[in-house]
């Protein structure tokens, strides 16, 4: 017998696992939680038509008048015009009214029902993400899309840098004024072939728009959905704390900025250096297929101009609608798919052929869908095992009596682990907010520094979290989440120390 027949096989290599697996441990992990964290809440207030209800932690409810001096005595320093006006919309927790209560442990029937509870929870999310994959279907079909991105590949040659510059600086915009987040999922299909084609691997489009988003809204000026709401809750002016929140914003955008470029051009002079070198021809096979090389292919035909101006102004609308319409993921979504019908007609594309591409456009994107819903489901274990206050309580407790230094950035911490749990920003303001801002008053710290230490903390968690949008944006570029954790980690470092910084220099200056 040959040597190559005695050879013993070798040992098969281990592979980070995938998104879903990474999801569905942390949800096994919450769970296991509720069997050991005390469950409790704290009682809440809502404004409901004229008046304010109370919830207790029995479930029993009170009401009081809709003025100010009901909000004095229960302790919530708000202004009663906040409530009125919708500024604060959602239950907001009632200071020193923490109250243990009976522990309902989430099971393994309840881990694996979570997901179902997510997928019910943030169907208008999961429809949105699908609807986009079949606007996308269609717009590849045409072959608009392909023609587009050779144009402009060519046309950027010697100018790939300012393609990160320009993107990262405009989707930060996004997330700093109206707080652009979920939105973001449908720039990738987008802007990922635009990398690619420049030479650039699929981590730089990622970290182009995933950090982008995410500086933006760590150091939000004008976002309703945290710095005005928290504000709000926290009985101060959303203006205060503004300059040093700018500020970072500035500094922050441009270690991005930098960040990025640097590893985008050792991957470009040399793509074995890629951190996703092994997944370079599948990655560029799924976003590149299309595409065809060639001058002539630099030369867009008259409908498919048109339809590049249809795509484009889809997005143009969109941010338009959220950022001053108020639309939401309703109005988002249907202007998908009527861009869709309409770019079908311009395209001539025929109804069978319609709904077929359509189709498959959205089983595209049915994986990053089924991710939203996983996340989504850790928050229902949590809410259902009532850990979410007992974890706010405890953090609270925390911080009691420190010096005012380490009591800001200690804070920032805190607010980064508890938004781990509670990922919705909105969320945990109304939640956090009335129970940590009068510990400020405590230390000497003024209220607008609790406000910076939330967004800093719960956006330095974002980076990062598997319970935010990482995951479902790692699932539209086929990056797992050891490689991003690899790429970001050093990135985060400095962020957090300028975090801290400038929490610091605001604290004592």
């Amino acid at each position: 017998m040959s040597d190559a027949a005695i050879q013993k096989p070798g040992k098969k290599k281990l592979s980070f696992p995938s998104a879903y697996t990474v999801l569905f441990a942390v949800a096994a992990l919450v769970a296991l939680l509720t069997w050991f964290v005390d469950a409790g809440v704290y009682n809440k207030l809502a404004y409901q038509g004229n008046e304010f209800v109370i919830t207790y932690a029995d479930g029993s409810t009170n009401s009081l008048p809709a003025t100010q001096e009901s909000l004095d005595s229960v302790g919530i320093k708000a202004d009663l015009e906040k409530f009125v006006n919708g500024d604060i919309y959602k239950p907001v927790g009632i200071p020193n009214s923490y109250t243990q209560v009976e522990s309902n442990p989430q099971g393994v029937m309840d881990l694996f029902k979570a997901p179902i509870q997510g997928m019910y929870q943030s169907i208008d999310v999961v429809f949105f993400v699908l609807v986009i994959g079949g606007f996308i279907g269609i717009v590849n079909h045409s072959g608009a899309f392909s023609a587009g991105i050779n144009r402009l590949s060519h046309a950027m040659t010697g100018k790939e840098t300012w393609l990160i510059v320009i993107v990262t600086a405009l989707i930060a915009l996004g997330g700093t004024s109206f707080g652009m987040a979920e939105e973001t999922i449908a720039f990738y299909p987008i802007l990922v072939p635009i990398f690619i084609a420049a030479g650039y691997d699929a981590i730089v489009a990622l970290a182009a728009i995933y950090l982008g988003s995410s500086i933006g809204t760590m150091c939000s000026t004008v976002n309703p959905f945290s710095t005005i709401i928290a504000s709000n809750a926290a009985g101060i002016n959303w203006t205060l704390g503004l300059n040093s929140r700018l500020a970072l914003l500035i500094i922050g955008t441009i270690a991005c900025m930098l960040y990025i470029i640097r590893y985008a051009k050792k991957v470009k002079a040399d793509p074995t250096q890629s951190l996703i070198y092994s997944q370079k021809k599948e990655i560029e096979e799924r976003f590149l297929g299309n595409m065809t090389s060639g001058e002539d292919n630099t030369k867009l035909k008259k409908h498919h101009s048109l339809i590049l101006a249809l795509f484009a102004s889809t997005f143009f609308i969109m941010v338009y609608g959220v950022s001053s319409l108020g639309w939401w993921f309703e109005e988002m979504t249907t202007l998908f798919f009527v861009s869709s019908i309409i770019i079908a007609i311009v395209d001539r594309i025929p109804e069978k052929q319609f709904v077929r591409e359509f189709i498959q456009g959205a089983n595209d994107l049915l994986g990053v869908a089924l991710i939203i819903a996983i996340a989504r489901g850790v928050t229902v274990l949590m809410d259902n095992g009532m850990i979410s206050d007992s974890i706010l309580h405890t953090s609270a407790a925390m911080v009691d009596g420190m010096d005012k230094g380490f009591f800001i950035v200690v804070m920032m911490f805190l607010f980064a682990g508890i938004s781990f749990f509670v990922p919705s920003s909105s969320g945990l303001a109304v939640l956090s907010m009335p129970i940590m801002a009068p510990l400020a008053d405590v230390v000497g710290v003024p209220r607008d520094n609790i406000v910076s230490a939330y967004q800093f903390g719960m956006g330095l968690m974002a980076f990062i979290t598997p319970t935010g949008l990482v995951l479902a944006s790692l699932a539209m570029v086929n990056v797992t989440f050891d490689k991003w954790l690899k790429f970001v980690m050093p990135l985060l470092l400095v962020l957090i120390g300028l975090s801290a910084a400038t929490l610091l220099v605001s604290v004592y200056i």
